[in-house]
C-alpha cells in the first residue's frame, strides 16, 4: 500500500457484502475534479491523460454515466387519429440527468464518438430516443446493478 493511503475494510454480518473505503491526499492529483462544494457549482472536465482513457472506451464511460444518473424508460403517447379514434405509440429511450453542464458535456461527446443522436430535454436532461441510437446502448449498457 502506498504511504499516506487510508484504506478500510468493512464486512457486513450474515452477508456475503464487504465494504471497501479508501482515501490519500494524491487522489486529489489523479482526480483533479475533486473539490469542496456541490459537483454542478465548480468546473468539471477531464484532463488529457482522462480523455485520452475515456476516449479509448467511451462505451464503459457512457455506461457508467447512465447507470449512476440515468435511465431506460418506454415514452407512450395516444393521438387522436382524424378519421376517429385513437392510436397509442411506445418507443424505448435513454435520459441521463445530471445538474452539471460539464458532466452533461462530457456524456454528450462521448455519445457523439459512438454515433448516438441526443438532444436536450431541458436544462439537466439529456434524451436518447433515435431508433438506431438506443439499440446501441441496449447492446452495451444493460440493467443497472
Amino acid at each position: 500500500m502506498a504511504p499516506g493511503c487510508h484504506v478500510g475494510i468493512y464486512l457486513r454480518p450474515d452477508s456475503a457484502v464487504v465494504r471497501l473505503q479508501a482515501w490519500s491526499r494524491i487522489w486529489l492529483v489523479a482526480f483533479p475534479q475533486h473539490g469542496p462544494g456541490k459537483k454542478h457549482q465548480r468546473r468539471i472536465e477531464l484532463v488529457d491523460w482522462q480523455r485520452e482513457i475515456t476516449h479509448a472506451h467511451p462505451r464503459e464511460l457512457i455506461r457508467g454515466l447512465i447507470h449512476s444518473d440515468g435511465c431506460r424508460t418506454v415514452n407512450r403517447f395516444s393521438v387522436d387519429l382524424p378519421v376517429g379514434g385513437r392510436r397509442t405509440y411506445a418507443y424505448p429511450r435513454y435520459f441521463f440527468s445530471n445538474l452539471s453542464a460539464d458532466i452533461r458535456a462530457i456524456f454528450t461527446e462521448h455519445c457523439e464518438l459512438l454515433g448516438i443522436r441526443w438532444t436536450l430535454s431541458n436544462h439537466r436532461n439529456v434524451s436518447i430516443s433515435h431508433r438506431r441510437s438506443v439499440a446501441l446502448l441496449d447492446e452495451f449498457v444493460g440493467d443497472k446493478s
